[in-house]
């Protein structure tokens, strides 16, 4: 049984508030008997500069490093605890002269007791669940000082102190290298990517059918939905060829221009440019009945980087189809507002409730023509450096909610494979990027 003696002699039974047995050699006892506690002076904010200046010190309040000011109330190294605020209980080390506000705990240690493996018990207890306080959480020194502790011998603190350093130096490495490996990761994304846009990604074949086929056949279409109504016809259509000077010309309502210059790289000969406008659907409205249950996706629930994966809630149409984008299954969405945009939140629907949904304002929709553009290949576009860096360049808007207007998705140049070499980048894509996936899984 463990017992407590205080100073005027009685004696205490203390099983209960013993949480665990602790090894031959070792005691129990309060944080009292190892240190002190007290707390700062406290410093106008006035007087508490954001930088370092000449002749300042640091200023730690209750979760760290405030700022600097021109005197110092302690010199040496200190475990500072948080006292108030969100916070409280977090573990900071002061070394030098530095000053402490009345936010700062500062620890000071009794002699024989190892400063690094008190410092990790102060961690360990976790101290920020002594707080109390209904609109402030704070600690009360007293209510600190009265914790239990396990204390080793003096040399045993020492030794412990040493390995859990030496084991934080090794975890520390451990994630440091995860961190460079992710980030290999996303570079070796942006480069398949890169090739995939480019023609690099997947062998050509001389037997697939050319893309200037897929083209008048999204003609075609768009013929006919507009002799049903379904869509206008667009006064400023394009068409962009090749000249026999190996040139590329847009042929438009101003006549024909060469654009090699504008165009970003050259690409296969099965292949074709085309304006975003000429060959896709941008922001269509869907027409449904009011209590049809639909897909609702706000941006949360989009991911971010290369995944292209959103997960949605159930609404009825009457719900959502005022005040929000509208999209169908297999329609891309391309987040439009910093930083969503650079974030890479763009997304292939998939699985809609009824092939139908309605989401985020913040987007941009693009829907094809009789399935002669492939969703993961145009999602692969809109995740390349190539359209994200560009995008960055001409955002429109205030800073802080900067976007990506409709008319640069509309003028933007489009690669255009043929279908079948469509499919078989979109195939090596997804073989890659599962591998690549397997890597960063193993690695939590």
């Amino acid at each position: 049984m463990h017992y407590e003696k205080f100073a005027d002699g009685t004696v205490k039974c203390i099983e209960d508030e013993i949480p665990f047995e602790v090894p031959e050699g070792w005691e129990w006892a309060r944080l009292n008997y190892i240190c002190m506690m007290a707390a700062g002076k406290s410093k106008p904010t006035a007087q508490i500069m954001p930088d370092p200046f000449e002749g300042s010190f640091p200023c730690f309040g209750g979760n760290g490093i405030r700022g600097y000011v021109d005197k110092y109330n302690q010199d040496g190294t200190y475990s500072i605890i948080g006292r108030q605020g969100a916070l409280c209980g977090n573990i900071n080390v002061a070394t030098g002269k530095f000053y402490a506000t009345e936010h700062a705990v500062v620890t000071t240690l009794f002699s024989d007791i190892d400063f690094n493996w008190s410092n990790y018990i102060l961690e360990a207890l976790h101290l920020n669940k002594y707080a109390t306080g209904a609109a402030q959480l704070g600690l009360s020194v007293a209510n600190i000082l009265n914790v239990f502790v396990p204390i080793p011998s003096t040399k045993e603190q020492q030794h412990i102190g040493r390995k859990i350093s030496e084991i934080i130096e090794v975890i520390e490495s451990i994630e440091l290298q995860k961190q460079k490996l992710q980030r290999a990761v996303l570079n070796t994304k942006s480069k398949i990517l890169d090739l995939a846009i480019r023609g690099k990604l997947v062998p050509q074949a001389p037997n697939d059918e050319p893309a200037s086929v897929l083209l008048e056949r999204i003609r075609v279409e768009k013929e006919e939905l507009i002799k049903q109504g379904k869509i206008k016809r667009d006064k400023k259509e394009s068409v962009i060829f090749k000249g026999e000077d190996n040139s590329y010309y847009l042929k438009d309502e101003n006549g024909v221009t060469d654009i090699t210059d504008d165009l970003p790289f050259y690409i296969p000969d099965l292949w074709q440019w085309a304006k975003i406008k000429d060959i896709l659907q941008i922001n269509p409205r869907n027409s449904l009945e009011n209590n049809l249950k639909v897909s609702f996706v706000p941006m949360l629930l989009i991911d971010n980087g290369y995944s292209g994966k959103h997960t949605d809630e159930v609404r009825l149409w009457k719900q959502v189809k005022n005040g929000f984008t509208h999209f169908k299954e297999n329609d891309v969405g391309i987040a439009k507002i910093t930083p969503c945009f650079e974030n890479r939140k763009s997304t292939i629907f998939k699985n809609l409730r009824n092939g139908y949904g309605a989401g985020t304002t913040e987007l941009h929709i693009l829907r094809t023509y009789d399935d002669t553009i492939l969703p993961q290949y145009l999602l692969a576009y809109i995740k390349s450096n190539l359209f994200i860096e560009k995008g960055k360049q001409n955002f429109i808007g205030v800073v802080g909610q900067q976007r990506i207007g409709r008319t640069y998705i509309e003028n933007l140049y489009l690669p255009i494979p043929p279908l079948q070499e469509q499919q078989r980048i979109a195939d090596q894509i997804d073989v890659i990027f599962t591998q690549l996936d397997a890597i960063i899984s193993s690695l939590l």
